[in-house]
């Protein structure tokens, strides 16, 4: 009975192992439980999303300053009115490496010349990080500001913000 149970408990395994493999596998880990959803699996880390800001109002010397998200003195635009997917283009933001004229470019056209028109948008890098058991910090650095015909890097921030490896 002992050989006949020990066959089954490695058919369980094995059957089990191939459904894990099935599900998981070629979902690369989207399997609730082994999800790469940074709610599941990032708790507590620091994150970096990307928000636009219209600083078109706002003095020159006031746009390129670091704040606190709750110290934000300019509107935030929303995205999606243009046509643009938030986590696309935080995605876009966050992870872009080499800030080539070509990528900064792509942000205007993202968003459409006509529709920036003579404004001045700033788009930001929004951080986030878990401070002591109960709170989070989230600060907004700007990062580039765009017009309908022309991009500016923060002058505040080292080049390696905007170039890291190979250009």
């Amino acid at each position: 009975m002992n050989k006949l149970s020990a066959k089954r408990g490695l058919k369980v395994i094995g059957i089990t192992l191939l459904i894990y493999a099935v599900l998981v596998a070629p979902h690369e880990g989207e399997f609730w439980p082994f999800s790469i959803y940074p709610m599941f699996s990032q708790a507590g880390n620091p994150w970096t999303r990307a928000m636009v800001l219209d600083v078109t109002d706002q003095p020159a010397d006031e746009i390129w300053e670091m704040h606190a998200l709750e110290d934000r003195t300019a509107d935030a635009v929303p995205v999606g009115r243009y046509g643009v997917d938030q986590i696309d283009f935080s995605n876009f933001v966050s992870k872009t490496e080499n800030w080539t004229e070509q990528r900064r470019n792509a942000l205007i056209t993202m968003f459409g010349a006509d529709e920036i028109q003579d404004q001045q948008w700033m788009v930001s890098k929004v951080k986030g990080e878990l401070v002591g058991q109960d709170s989070v910090a989230i600060r907004i650095v700007p990062f580039i500001k765009i017009t309908a015909d022309d991009t500016e890097l923060n002058p505040n921030l080292p080049e390696s913000d905007y170039f890291r490896g190979a250009q």
